[in-house]
């Protein structure tokens, strides 16, 4: 199957600035959930990736479960309006989808950089006016903030639900993650909630430099990215952590009792920060 075309074999329309010949991380996780929006390179990527650590497969669908409950459980504490940062490719359980079924009144924006997820993302959307686009990025905090159709649905004076469930994991130190999640959160009304997703090695150590060494290849100074538990926390400075605190994401507000073990298979830790005032 050539490099040009989307899973299946269909080509896939005309997008501006899409590059199919190197792996995308949206499309590789894409692959991974069993999606149809992928290319050869993501898909050769993925399994390269899946030969060093079988769970990430696993691990993919458990981070979108974890973004499920997180939004269940902000709209329970009174939330009506979401930022979901690096939000993917639209799949099953979308949080607009989540959260309106809850709260059909719930206003969802998605934040992406990556053209085929804007693409589809525009196409399904279209109908919805309680939903939103934007192109943007986390480390363009105050763009991403201050973008028309962000205000269009967004009232910061009012409590956000603001959702980072798998894009911090890839950006190095020295493109000021820290700083720019800080400005998103100083943003927010009190009442807002800071809910991140991340990837650590704390208990698989031995994964480490491979998993490096091969997202070297598609993210810029990898080498400076893999993180700890304690300084993924960092990110929740100016927060009140909620109950479980960060935890692997399997034993946050789990539907069903996990064990140590089996929340450690999936190395993604994550946890929900409360802005307090």
């Amino acid at each position: 199957m050539g490099g040009t075309e989307l899973n299946g074999g269909a080509r896939p329309a005309k997008v501006a600035g899409l590059s199919t010949g190197t792996a995308n991380i949206a499309r590789m996780s894409d692959y991974l959930l069993g999606g149809k929006d992928n290319f050869a390179a993501d898909r050769a990527f993925a399994e390269r990736l899946m030969s060093i650590a079988p769970e990430v497969k696993t691990m993919a669908v458990d981070t979108r479960e974890f973004l499920e409950r997180v939004v269940r459980f902000l709209v329970e504490q009174g939330v009506r309006q979401f930022l979901n940062v690096a939000s993917g490719l639209p799949t099953r359980r979308n949080t607009h989808e989540v959260a309106q079924e809850l709260a059909p009144d719930a206003r969802v924006v998605y934040v992406d950089d990556d053209p085929v997820v804007l693409t589809h993302a525009r196409a399904m959307l279209a109908r919805d006016r309680g939903t939103g686009v934007v192109d943007g990025s986390i480390l363009r905090p105050a763009e991403m903030l201050a973008h028309p159709e962000m205000l269009r649905l967004i009232d910061f004076e009012q409590p956000v639900g603001v959702l980072i469930p798998a894009r911090l994991q890839y950006l190095p130190d020295a493109a000021e993650p820290y700083k720019c999640v800080a400005q998103v959160r100083d943003h927010l009304a009190p009442g807002s909630h800071l809910a991140i997703g991340h990837a650590v090695f704390d208990s698989r150590p031995e994964l480490a430099t491979p998993i490096v060494e091969l997202f070297r290849q598609i993210v810029p100074q990898a080498d400076d990215v893999p993180r700890s538990r304690e300084k993924v926390l960092r990110f929740f400075d100016g927060t009140e952590l909620v109950d479980p605190g960060l935890v692997y994401i399997r034993q946050w507000r789990p539907d069903a009792p996990q064990s140590t073990g089996q929340a450690q298979r999936v190395w993604i830790v994550g946890g929900v920060g409360r802005i307090t005032g």
